[in-house]
């Protein structure tokens, strides 16, 4: 009689990580540089060695390197993908992503400690919130190779600091809008200033908007901020239509009916136009 041999499980390396400090975050790749201390630990087994999979160290220091474990601190150039739909108002993952470089899942895998992972509080990282941390594993197949590797990835999440994101990207637009709806006061016989003040500000308008996506790198979906300027676009058009509609009824000397559109606009866009933008705030 064969009594089959049960298959050796997979060795399991408690890691964590500990981040020291942060560089500068490059929006256009995702780059950035970490400070940090790594963990390794293993009861009855050997750690092996370890690669970064989104980046290179710069610097390897080993402060302890025993069988069973294994503590480093590491200054590593990494990246990141980047995520843009909501900018102004993104938010960003910062991850550290390791492998074994040898052994696959089968005689390796991960177990994230989060007890011994974190970041230092002094951190300070300039235009951005650091708004927490996490840490799992997830296998990583490679077809071609027939071979799947466990990864460990220790992720840190970032946003930007909110006031400063609407200072600086929709309150220049919203005082260009708010001197657009002032222009409705004037009497229909100041059309022409009021186009001049809706023309100008479409100009700027459009200006403005170049200006802010020279902040970040071409990408193949809309922006928030994007779909904050395509809607401001529509407005001004709509409010450029409407005057050039009015000075057509007055070439005809339509007077009345100028009359009417005039006091149905007058105070109206007051409420329409604000209330267009929050259903925009709202929705995306």
């Amino acid at each position: 009689m064969i009594i089959p041999i049960a298959s050796a499980k997979p060795s399991e390396v408690e890691a964590s990580i500990y981040v020291l400090n942060l560089g500068k975050f490059d929006v256009g790749t995702g780059s950035f540089t970490a400070d940090f201390y790594l963990s390794l630990k293993c009861d009855k087994c050997e750690i092996g060695d370890f690669e970064f999979m989104n980046g290179r160290a710069s610097s390897v220091d080993k402060i302890i390197d025993s069988k069973n474990e294994k503590f480093y601190r590491i200054q590593a150039n990494l990246n990141s993908p980047v995520n843009l739909k909501e900018f102004p108002f993104d938010t960003q993952e910062m991850q550290i992503v390791i492998e074994d470089k040898t052994k696959d899942n089968n005689e390796l895998i991960y177990v994230a400690d989060l007890e011994e992972s974190g970041f230092d509080e002094s951190i300070t990282f300039t235009g951005w919130n650091i708004d927490g941390f996490d840490a799992k594993v997830d296998e990583h197949e490679y077809d071609v190779y027939d071979s799947v590797y466990s990864r460990y990835m220790f992720t840190i999440s970032i946003s930007r600091i909110a006031l400063n994101s609407f200072m600086k990207t929709f309150l220049p637009v919203f005082f260009i809008m708010l001197v657009v709806l002032f222009s409705f006061i004037l009497d229909p016989d100041k059309i022409t200033t009021r186009l001049g003040m809706a023309g100008s500000s479409l100009v700027a308008t459009v200006m403005f908007h170049i200006s802010i996506s020279n902040q970040i790198p071409p990408v193949g979906y809309l922006t928030f901020a994007d779909k904050f300027m395509v809607l401001t676009y529509f407005i001004l058009f709509a409010i450029f239509a409407i005057n050039i509609l009015l000075l057509e009824m007055l070439e005809r000397k339509e007077n009345e009916l100028v009359e009417r559109i005039h006091r149905k606009t007058e105070y109206s866009v007051f409420i329409i136009i604000p209330l267009l933008y929050v259903l925009l705030f709202l929705i995306f």
